[in-house]
Formats: structure tokens, C-alpha cells, sequence
């Protein structure tokens, strides 16, 4: 008897096993069927139906996202040769297309999703013919503006929900641990961004790209000059080298490409000599401007990770 009670426990468990094993495998089918479905969604221009797991993606300019999530996508943004640098580890063997995604270069792609930051990003009036291409997606203005809302949406168009979640959960995560190191290193002293492009200098306002990491998610103190700036416009409007010796920065990123021209105007000027944070060698050379000068939580991380180095060093 003793055996048999023994006996009829283990099948018991064993039963029971099998069964949370099946319902387990039943809810993963279930939730994979879920995540495969076609799904119809609102965008700027009205409904469009996302295919379910698209492969080949197009989303000029929102490479970011893209790679952020996982994903490759089927030709990268360009202009001419000009790429998105800091994403070519992951992008050096994807085909190029043009920034304004040519017709014919966007059917030579074939790709099963397109994406387009907002109507206006859509050139020559073209939509209705990208539609005929693939499903065609268009942000509304104020979600394709924001990188954390574009990841958010992109995650939800490609059944990436949880990871867009995650990916935003540990990079809030990274900002509270870098303002720290940087408030214990520099107090409240200021710091700006300087762009050099060819013979121009551009100086970030409070909430363009990269600025928008150094003072609204990492605290960093402005300089005077750069909360009297003009609230930022989509077009850059360069300053002058004489505008420039009223900049009244602690510490300042100097982001440019080795060699531009306008590097040894400014180096060689009275200007950048009296620039507090030339004076007090607080000047930190940034040679790759593509994470920069745009935003995305991958060129965030980048930018945070060099802001921590530089301000931290003894």
C-alpha cells in the first residue's frame, strides 16, 4: 500500500507538471500569435495597416530607433557619403539611399514598412506612391520630434513594446547615475556646445540635440549667454567668432570633424583666448558630431558617456 500511494504521488506530479508545461507553451503561442497579427493604426495621413513582423524596414534619419529595438534596416539615410557615423558599427554593410528617399531607389529596397518622421519629411508630394510601394507610415509632428515618443510608437509598430520600455528604463537609469558623478565633480559650474562645420560656428541652444542631454537630463548649469539664445528653430542660424567672446562657459564641447576650416580661425583669435573655459583648459575636443547633432537614445548614451569622461577627470 505504502508503494502504491508512493506510486500514484509521482504520476500525480508528474501529471500536473506536464500540464503547467502545455499551459505554459499555450500562452507563449498565444502571445506570439498576438505579436504576428497585421494591425491597423492612425498615423498623421489617417489608417494604415502595419504588416505583422515586417523585415525590411525604410525610416530615414530614424536609424536610432531602429538599432535601439534590434533592428536592421533595409538601406540607411544619406546624404551623398554623409552617413550616420556613430551607428556604423551596427549599419557598415547596409546599402545607402538618399535623405529624401527617391522613388526609385525606394522600390529598388523592397521594403514591406516605410516610415516617415512626419508628413513634411515626405518630399515632392510622393506619399500616394510610396503607399503603392509598401504600407507607409507617418508620425504625427509631435511624436516624430521627440526621440523617446518615436521609440515608444516604433515599438509599438513592431511588436517591440517591452523592449522599447526597457531600453527608456535603463537609460533614465544611466542619466540619474551621471548627474551624480557630474554635480560631484563641477558643482554648479556652466558648460556649452560649439559646433564647427566648415567656416561656421554654431552654438547649441538650451534644447537642441546634444544640449537638450547636458542641461535637461543631466543638469548640467547653462552659461548666461546661452539661456538669452533664441528659443531653437528647426534651421541652425550660426553665430560670429565676435558673438562668441561673450560666451561665459566653465567648460566647453568642441564638436567638429578634424581639419574644418573654421577650427583655426577660432584657435587662432583673441576671441576663443578669452573664453573662460580656454583659460582654464576646460575645452574638450569632439571629433565625430553625428551623435551630436541629432537625438535618439543611442546617441544619448554616446553623448552622456563623453560628457561623464570629460567633466570627470581630475
Amino acid at each position: 500500500m505504502k508503494f502504491r500511494n508512493t506510486y500514484l504521488a509521482i504520476i500525480t506530479i508528474f501529471i500536473c507538471t506536464i500540464m503547467l508545461l502545455v499551459g505554459c507553451g499555450t500562452n507563449n503561442t498565444k502571445e506570439t500569435q498576438e505579436n504576428t497579427k497585421d494591425v491597423t493604426v492612425t498615423d498623421a495621413m489617417g489608417k494604415v495597416t502595419i504588416p505583422a513582423n515586417p523585415q525590411r524596414i525604410l525610416a530615414p534619419y530614424m536609424e536610432d530607433s531602429l538599432v535601439a529595438l534590434g533592428v536592421t534596416p533595409a538601406a540607411q539615410w544619406s546624404i551623398g557619403t554623409t552617413v550616420l557615423d556613430y551607428l556604423q558599427s551596427d549599419l557598415k554593410d547596409v546599402p545607402k539611399i538618399g535623405w529624401d528617399l527617391p522613388l526609385e531607389q525606394t522600390i529598388k529596397a523592397q521594403p514591406d514598412l516605410i516610415v516617415f518622421s512626419s508628413a513634411s519629411a515626405i518630399q515632392k508630394g510622393n506619399y500616394e506612391e510610396y503607399k503603392k510601394v509598401a504600407p507607409t507610415y507617418v508620425f504625427k509632428d509631435d511624436e516624430g520630434s521627440d526621440w523617446r515618443k518615436q521609440l515608444e510608437v516604433m515599438g509599438k509598430l513592431l511588436g517591440k513594446e517591452k523592449q522599447a520600455k526597457n531600453v527608456l528604463a535603463d537609460y533614465d537609469a544611466k542619466v540619474k547615475d551621471a548627474s551624480k558623478k557630474i554635480k560631484e565633480a563641477i558643482g554648479d559650474e556652466t558648460a556649452a556646445i560649439l559646433w564647427v562645420a566648415g567656416d561656421q560656428f554654431y552654438l547649441f541652444e538650451n534644447t537642441r540635440f546634444a544640449a537638450n542631454v547636458l542641461y535637461g537630463d543631466l543638469g548640467v548649469a547653462q552659461p548666461k549667454m546661452i539661456q538669452k539664445l533664441p528659443k531653437a528653430e528647426a534651421t541652425w542660424k550660426p553665430v560670429s567668432l565676435e558673438a562668441l567672446s561673450k560666451l561665459d562657459a566653465d567648460h566647453l564641447f568642441l564638436v567638429s570633424k578634424p581639419g574644418e576650416p573654421g577650427l583655426e580661425t577660432l584657435k587662432n583669435s583673441s576671441v576663443w583666448k578669452g573664453i573662460p573655459a580656454v583659460k582654464k583648459g576646460n575645452v574638450y575636443n569632439m571629433e565625430d558630431p553625428s551623435h551630436w547633432t541629432i537625438s535618439g537614445v543611442i546617441a544619448n548614451n554616446l553623448t552622456i558617456d563623453q560628457i561623464v569622461d570629460s567633466l570627470t577627470k581630475k
